[in-house]
């Protein structure tokens, strides 16, 4: 398929899906291959057959959703990020946990494609916190709706691309090497619990202390999507809790209950006061 084709197919498919052109701008070869695979196993001629063929096939669409998933994860990306959690949001929600009487920080990883960005978490609180903390455990809950990258979330296998802004320190007491793999070891991996879960349709159940949502809804959905979203993840925080974004994302204009707490970080803290008219 020529560029020029995949461009106007994507501006025709993506709303229909809920989703926004824009965020796929850079991305749409990714998609487009995929999409011309799937032509070719239909045994059509182009992608002006495939239109027909959603046409005259509804469930095509959920086939060609799954096909416009974006999964760009590694461990550690975007280290400044880690970095202020590290330093500044950990610690206070920790104060926040203990005030009202619990002695778990509850976080949720939505959109977690393989796994790296939870499991960069339980490493950090591990090896950086859990000393200063002893009273308090984390307890990570990873959703992503390919239920391919849960599988390989729940393996914990990784190429030393997907490591290679972990600090080395950190790579080298938690993974171990099995043919040619770095695989994460267990005492990091009993805290993080994968599910199989689309965001747009259904979060988990409980209460949050931190919820990252980074480089998924605000990036590839469209403004009514966002704030749909926006306002199920807003309802399951804790007061104070934190919200962090993509460095790239920005919240939707008509975004409430929220206030900057690192605008640069992109990261956000729940506010009853933002809640109130």
């Amino acid at each position: 398929m020529k560029d020029e084709q995949c461009v106007r197919f994507l501006q025709w498919t993506l709303p229909q899906l809920g989703m926004r052109w824009p965020g796929f701008r850079k991305v749409r070869r990714q998609v487009c291959r995929r999409v011309d695979r799937r032509v070719r196993d239909l045994g059509l001629m182009g992608i002006e057959q495939y239109r027909d063929y959603l046409s005259e096939h509804p469930d095509e669409w959920r086939r060609l959703d799954g096909l416009c998933r974006i999964t760009i994860s590694r461990f550690c990306r975007d280290k400044a990020v880690f970095a202020a959690l590290l330093q500044e949001i950990l610690p206070s929600l920790v104060q926040a946990v203990r005030k009202r009487g619990d002695t778990a920080l509850h976080v949720w990883s939505a959109g977690c494609g393989s796994g790296e960005e939870p499991y960069t978490l339980a490493i950090m609180w591990t090896l950086e916190l859990q000393a200063r903390f002893p009273d308090i455990s984390i307890d990570i809950v990873a959703t992503d709706a390919d239920s391919a990258m849960i599988r390989r979330a729940r393996k914990g296998r990784y190429e030393f691309s997907s490591l290679k802004e972990l600090p080395e320190i950190w790579r080298s007491r938690v993974f171990s090497r099995e043919d040619g793999s770095y695989c994460i070891e267990p005492e990091y991996v009993y805290n993080v619990d994968f599910r199989i879960q689309d965001i747009r349709v259904q979060q988990p159940e409980g209460r949050f202390d931190l919820v990252l949502c980074r480089n998924l809804v605000f990036t590839y959905f469209d403004d009514p999507l966002q704030l749909m979203v926006l306002s199920r993840i807003v309802n399951v925080m804790h007061d104070g809790a934190a919200l962090v974004l993509g460095l790239h994302e920005r919240l939707p204009r008509d975004a409430r209950g929220l206030v900057a707490w690192s605008e640069k970080q992109r990261i956000y803290r729940k506010s009853i006061d933002a809640l109130r008219p």
